[in-house]
């Protein structure tokens, strides 16, 4: 018998990549994989070390609350960096990788298929997969203005991914007033929150967004990215606490419960922005770089304000530009993995050694 899931979901953009990755794969100096956004520089020491330190202290299960500790420091994370004035550990909940939470929190929630989700018109694949899980409609909109009906959850994404756009505090409180007029959740996923270039990010939870009242509201944050972490699968969701104590219960009975020892792990890594910096500062050089050859072959960049990516254009089909960067043995994403209406760009990341930065550029500085 065949998995009936399967049937609800499309074909793993991915997966359409394979004859451009064995195109890519024959330069004579190897491939340049730019198509995803998985860290690649070293998970800082001191995190490492408390994960170690941590392994054999657990041999009962942890809580899928996560421990006090862990609860703590995601409350003075959230305070300190992201000025969310008045949370409290109700409103906090550690989650294995926010990608399990994108693809579920829908069903979580209890939606189906009396429900719309808006989804953003150019957006990470994922969303739409849990809105699909769950059986709801599904509406692409980057504007609350322009929402057709009364949507019961409403997913955000900035610095975007893939196009790395930044919203303004006006469109952020815009949404926070739509979906308190609807009695809708808004899910804003913040897991490139740290990467801002050319605009400063801002979080849903922000006291000047939101006034300090989280009602409807998920902020989702992850350490993947911030602190090199995604093997750890290290992430929260916090905001609403009626919300986060309604998922929590869930998710008590389905155990879904993060290690322990990450969770220590993670302690000491939110504990530390200085770490983080020094991320910021690899991506940025990797960044400056990659925009000046690309520009310099004919590539538009556009939006690009934050995350790991560029969003890139040749003026062209975004498959033929595929074709072209293969031909130089570099592999990236085509816009059309992020939606129907993204069919000239590609998402060209970051996320590679800056021996692999540097040897695309070579590539690339052939044809400028």
């Amino acid at each position: 018998m065949r998995s009936r899931v399967a049937d609800l979901l499309p074909d793993f953009p991915w997966d359409t990549l394979a004859d451009a990755k064995a195109k890519a794969s024959t330069h004579p100096h190897g491939i340049v994989d730019l198509s995803v956004g998985t860290p690649v520089d070293p998970t800082p020491g001191f995190i490492a070390e408390a994960l170690r330190e941590a392994a054999s202290k657990w041999a009962g299960y942890p809580a899928v609350w996560g421990t006090p500790l862990l609860r703590g420091a995601i409350v003075d994370y959230m305070s300190r960096r992201w000025n969310a004035v008045g949370l409290d550990e109700k409103g906090v909940l550690p989650v294995s990788g926010t990608k399990e939470l994108v693809a579920s929190l829908p069903a979580q929630l209890g939606l189906g298929p009396d429900d719309l989700v808006v989804l953003p018109e150019v957006a990470y694949p994922t969303y739409e997969v849990g809105a699909l899980l769950a059986g709801c409609h599904i509406q692409r909109c980057d504007d609350p203005d322009q929402v057709e009906g009364s949507p019961s959850l409403v997913w955000i994404n900035y610095p975007a991914n893939p196009h790395g756009k930044i919203a303004g505090s006006g469109l952020l409180r815009r949404w926070v007033d739509f979906v308190r007029e609807h009695d809708a959740v808004l899910a804003s996923d913040e897991c490139y929150g740290e990467f801002g270039w050319e605009a400063t990010p801002v979080s849903i939870l922000d006291q000047a967004i939101c006034e300090g009242d989280h009602t409807g509201l998920l902020g989702l944050h992850s350490l993947s990215k911030r602190s090199n972490l995604a093997g750890y699968r290290a992430g929260f969701v916090v905001g609403d606490p009626v919300l986060t104590t309604d998922l929590l219960a869930l998710r008590k009975h389905a155990g879904m419960m993060m290690p322990g020892p990450v969770q220590e792990a993670m302690v000491v890594a939110l504990s530390d922005q200085e770490h983080v910096a020094e991320q910021c500062a690899r991506y940025r050089r990797r960044r400056e770089v990659m925009m000046s050859v690309l520009r310099g072959c004919g590539f538009t960049i556009d939006d690009s304000e934050g995350s790991l990516y560029l969003w890139a254009t040749r003026g062209e089909n975004c498959r033929s530009t595929i074709d072209w960067l293969a031909e130089r043995g570099i592999l990236a994403a085509p816009s059309d993995f992020y939606g129907t209406k993204a069919t000239d760009h590609v998402r060209i990341a970051m996320t590679a050694t800056d021996e692999r930065i540097a040897s695309a550029v070579e590539r690339l500085r052939v044809e400028d």
